[in-house]
């Protein structure tokens, strides 16, 4: 099935995007281990799989806050780390678009903590797509007293992170659509769009591999 676009204004459930769109992107699908620490953002648990599901309205209302956030932040203030294959797309597509700085791959320890490494940063703000994947980016975030937004999904742990999206953060259209739509409200909100409509890029897009471009 062909992705539409998301220039659509808010529908009328409120969220970002339709329902139907997330639920096609999968955005809602959690793992079989309820992490404690994600009690509070899980819907239900589906008997038939025993995959938890995640709430989507706490997911949209998530998204909306956490681009209010990331929107106080000079774009070079803030660093998206993304380790993951499935991550490194959108994200490096995320970052394009927003001015935001990328960290892709294999986090390289000491990045944020020893100023003798090659590619040193101090972000103000850190954004990372998978807690497990990327702890040691978390731990020296926390060192620094660096406020953290991180994607969660059902089975993630919680600690020293500021900020949780719960996503399902292992879906790779899951992933595009979270970007896109991040892209889209930061954008608006940083002035280089000035509505909804002005927004030419849809999920495809950020789901593209770099290489196949």
């Amino acid at each position: 099935m062909e992705e539409k676009n998301i220039q659509e204004n808010e529908n009328d459930d409120g969220f970002l995007v339709s329902k139907e769109t997330y639920l096609q992107a999968g955005v809602h699908i959690g793992t079989k281990v309820k992490n404690k620490d994600m009690k509070d953002f899980i819907f239900k648990v589906k008997e038939s799989t025993g995959i938890f599901i995640l709430d989507l309205a706490m997911t949209d209302k998530r998204i909306r806050e956490a681009s209010k956030i990331i929107s106080k932040y000079d774009p070079s203030e803030v660093l998206v780390v993304a380790s993951r294959v499935y991550s490194g797309s959108p994200a490096s597509k995320f970052c394009e678009l927003t001015g935001i700085n990328l960290m892709k791959g294999r986090f390289t320890p000491g990045s944020m903590t020893n100023t003798k490494t090659k590619h040193f940063t101090e972000p103000s703000l850190l954004i990372v797509c998978d807690p497990r994947g990327e702890r040691q980016a978390i731990s020296e975030a926390a060192k620094m007293g660096t406020p953290i937004i991180a994607l969660c999904d059902t089975d993630n742990e919680t600690k020293f992170i500021d900020y949780i999206i719960p996503v399902n953060n292992k879906g790779k259209k899951s992933l595009a659509l979270l970007f896109c739509i991040l892209a889209r409200e930061l954008m608006l909100k940083q002035g280089k769009i000035k509505s909804y409509d002005e927004f030419k890029y849809n999920p495809q897009y950020f789901e593209k591999l770099e290489e196949e471009e």
